[in-house]
């Protein structure tokens, strides 16, 4: 016999389908049972904007969820966003009980939703499968708690310890291999951030390859003084994604050095206080909700810090 474990691992793998496409929102995935044990529906949330994972199953299951379980790896939203309040439809359609992960720390949820339901007589239990729920979604978990996005930092160095063989020069250290499994974390994440050193070093564009992407990439540069060329190739494609420098308040009065950058498609934003920390939370009130460091040193080492 099937238990809520089975049912919500379940539901986690469901979840997972909108990888790389829900941001800002979280993934999540539900499932339906009866009250007889059959599943009767499931779903996950696609993308922002649309339906939520548990509509998606109340929609599939129909009559046929009255009196059944239903099985979600966040709690149900109960305020009206973009879309209705998930916890009306729960309760309209006959739910019984509710199972979540964890609770959603929205403040705008935040034990809301299962504050609604349990005065709407339906049961609710909390924590079957909150570890790897919260491992799911910690961009969302990091954004709304902390007002940053959840940074992966990519760096690869030599068994010397170098980064390149002198100072501003290109110098190749991955395999076929590294490079696809970084291209497959480019096609998921919101943004890739890199120093102005990396960009007149190599001039990248850094675009999504070799992975399918859904969704434009934003591209980051993380310019103290506003050193990026008007000609850097990442501004020649603006296709693949917004770029928005990084700078700080003194060189963002720069009127010719911001004024060209912009004319050239780039967003400038500024950090208040110059500070790493500051630069981050720019990218989150811009709801960018992870970023995918990769160069160079001086950017890594202030990450670090």
């Amino acid at each position: 016999m099937l238990t809520d474990r089975d049912y919500m691992v379940r539901a986690l793998f469901l979840a997972q389908r909108g990888r790389g496409r829900t941001s800002p929102n979280p993934m999540v995935g539900a499932v339906i049972v009866s009250s007889d044990g059959v599943v009767v529906g499931h779903g996950y949330h696609h993308r922002a904007g649309e339906a939520h994972a548990e509509v998606h199953a109340l929609d599939m299951a129909g009559d046929r969820a009255r009196g059944g379980t239903l099985y979600s790896t966040l709690e149900p939203c109960s305020h009206m966003g973009r879309t209705g309040p998930c916890v009306v439809r729960i309760v309209e359609a006959g739910i019984q009980r509710v199972v979540a992960a964890v609770i959603d720390p929205n403040p705008r949820v935040s034990g809301q939703g299962f504050a609604f339901l349990s005065a709407h007589g339906v049961g609710v239990e909390v924590g079957q499968g909150r570890e790897a729920a919260t491992d799911l979604n910690q961009p969302f978990f990091t954004l709304v708690r902390k007002r940053r996005p959840f940074v992966i930092m990519k760096a690869a160095i030599s068994q010397d310890g170098f980064m390149a063989a002198t100072p501003g020069q290109p110098t190749r250290l991955t395999s076929a291999c590294a490079d696809r499994h970084a291209q497959r974390v480019r096609a998921e994440i919101d943004a890739i951030g890199v120093g102005v050193g990396t960009i007149l070093a190599d001039d990248p564009q850094l675009t999504s390859r070799v992975a399918y992407r859904e969704r434009p990439l934003t591209r980051v540069v993380f310019d103290r003084e506003l050193r990026t060329p008007p000609r850097a190739r990442i501004l020649s494609t603006p296709g693949a994604g917004p770029v928005i420098i990084v700078t700080t308040a003194q060189s963002s009065q720069r009127a010719d050095l911001r004024g060209t950058l912009e004319a050239q498609g780039a967003q400038v934003a500024v950090a208040t206080d110059g500070s790493m920390r500051a630069a981050l939370q720019c990218l989150g009130e811009r709801d960018i909700s992870s970023l995918l460091l990769e160069g160079g040193a001086a950017l890594q080492c202030a990450a670090w810090q």
